[in-house]
């Protein structure tokens, strides 16, 4: 990975973190985690920050086990949470679907209505059945929109 400056190893440390706290945070309600997760101030996204903090999560993921729970609601909840204070305009969404005759569920990103560092699209698998979004706080119909999404101004 080469040398990493100090504000890259505390970021990861942070991700680290958060990710550890993940299962004990979506105990709460879901407007509850909703209101925890969405930033305060917002930083300016920078492309480079979007794909260090995507594989600083990965990381995090592979390296903190049994710490971290590996699978997609650590992963979509951490990549929301850092990636919003980072400027990062996603959704994160929660959905059900049957896969081999079991119902499973699925949490994922969605940018500009489409879904985010997914390796494959959920859409055709899970159907949407709650979303976190920063647009739907502020009063903005988010593309994608399932109709779930309700404006807390």
């Amino acid at each position: 990975m080469g040398r990493r400056s100090n504000r890259d190893v505390y970021l990861f440390l942070q991700i680290l973190f958060f990710a550890a706290v993940v299962p004990i945070l979506l105990r709460l309600k879901l407007w509850r985690v909703e209101a925890l997760l969405e930033p305060k101030i917002q930083g300016i996204a920078e492309r480079d920050r979007v794909e260090q903090i995507a594989a600083y999560v990965e990381i995090a993921i592979r390296e903190g086990r049994p710490l971290i729970h590996p699978g997609c609601l650590t992963r979509g909840v951490t990549r929301y949470y850092f990636l919003r204070r980072d400027g990062l305009d996603v959704s994160l969404c929660f959905g059900v679907g049957r896969l081999q005759e079991e119902f499973v569920g699925h949490c994922w990103l969605v940018k500009d209505g489409l879904p985010f560092l997914e390796t494959q699209d959920p859409r055709p698998v899970y159907t949407e059945m709650y979303r976190i979004s920063g647009a739907a706080r502020r009063g903005v119909k988010a593309s994608g929109n399932t109709g779930l999404e309700q404006s807390r101004t």
